[in-house]
């Protein structure tokens, strides 16, 4: 079965795994995987893999995102965003779009970020969102992540919005409660869109009835990596190291595609000259 790459634009609702249930029927692919999950309310573009591609996931998921948020400032939630349950208010006070940005300029750069409650990481075996619904006490673990570009938008009464350039793992949730913190106030996510990952933008993306029309992209790894490619013959002695994975030595540098007549072999990441397998496709 063939394997690619497909850019889905998710809408605000459904879960992202309910995305991947609709792919699958539509596409009538029974292995389909994503690079990054969306929450219900969340936006954009939705990075999918079929078949033998879906181990690129940990490749894939590794690219920066980029987002555009909605801050409502003067109430905080229970999931940090606009559909829970309100626990605290404050008032605002007077922000001039000078104080914002110094706030938000300030927090480019390494980030220690708190996970947020309503999330699927896991402790002790739980995610953390069972915690939350059962009541239960749990220390939120920490992520390292790093703010590449926080950039202000607009500013009108209660709102603020944003563009947000991050690394993998960045709780944009999470992230918005410093940025209230910072401002003297609290504050809930309204909105949130992601509009990039890596090299793909939300504009490439096709809805999912776009793709049940068969209007979408079927992207190839030479269209998302930065790869070599190097075709090699049956006859080779390095092909049955190829189609085996086993570990290769030579003067290359990053990822290189192995072909066989133009059909795809096996992906390799080459650090120091070794190489090592990371999908085979054959």
């Amino acid at each position: 079965m063939d394997s690619y790459i497909i850019l889905v634009n998710k809408g605000s609702g459904p879960t992202s795994r309910k995305v991947i249930n609709d792919l699958e029927k539509i596409l009538k692919i029974k292995k389909i995987g994503h690079t990054g999950t969306l929450d219900p309310m969340a936006t954009g573009i939705l990075v999918c893999l079929t078949n033998k591609y879906t181990k690129l996931v940990n490749v894939l998921s590794a690219f920066e995102k980029e987002y555009i948020a909605e801050i409502k400032l003067g109430i905080k939630t229970d999931t940090l965003d606009i559909t829970g349950n309100i626990v605290k208010t404050k008032d605002i006070p007077h922000l001039s779009e000078k104080k914002i940005k110094e706030v938000l300029e300030n927090l480019e750069g390494e980030y220690l970020e708190d996970i947020p409650l309503y999330s699927a990481k896991k402790v002790e075996g739980k995610r953390l969102y069972e915690y939350a619904r059962k009541g239960e006490e749990v220390k939120l673990p920490q992520n390292k992540v790093f703010i590449k570009e926080l950039e202000l938008l607009d500013y009108h009464d209660d709102l603020i919005k944003i563009r947000a350039r991050v690394s993998k793992g960045t709780y944009i949730r999470s992230l918005i409660q410093t940025i209230c913190d910072n401002l003297a106030t609290v504050g809930t996510m309204a909105s949130l869109n992601r509009t990039k990952q890596g090299k793909f933008s939300l504009e490439e993306s096709s809805t999912l009835e776009e793709i049940s029309k068969g209007n979408f992209k079927a992207l190839k790894i030479e269209d998302v990596l930065d790869v070599q490619v190097i075709n090699i013959k049956e006859e080779d002695n390095i092909y049955k190291k190829v189609i085996n994975g086993n570990k290769l030595i030579a003067n290359y540098e990053g990822y290189v595609l192995y072909k066989k007549d133009n059909q795809e072999l096996a992906l390799y990441n080459f650090n120091h000259k070794e190489g090592r397998l990371v999908i085979k496709i054959r």
